[in-house]
């Protein structure tokens, strides 16, 4: 299982890790990855998903999955939540 928020993309990091002598050394910053169960009023059902903290704090502000769907860029989603995106389109087209 990668360490890749479904929704935004966001993945790991990598930065150094600086002693107090000022000694370098590399490490590795890691994305607060939560599973989560979202609901889709659009389609009536929930979707379990992988994502960031950050990325759960916008679904909340943009209204819901739903509205998260409707602006988020293609290249950012993973293959599951791509399928979500255009299943909830078919259904707002059909409503």
């Amino acid at each position: 299982m990668s360490r890749v928020c479904e929704l935004t993309g966001k993945g790991p990091m990598t930065g150094n890790n600086v002693s107090h002598a000022n000694n370098k050394t590399r490490r590795r910053f890691l994305p607060n990855l939560n599973d989560v169960s979202l609901m889709s009023e659009t389609l009536g059902r929930t979707f379990k998903l992988r994502i960031s903290a950050s990325a759960l704090r916008t679904v909340d502000h943009r209204g819901g999955l739903d509205g998260f769907m409707a602006k988020a860029k293609p290249a950012d989603l993973s293959a599951s939540a791509l399928k979500i995106k255009k299943d909830i389109e078919k259904a707002q087209a059909e409503a």
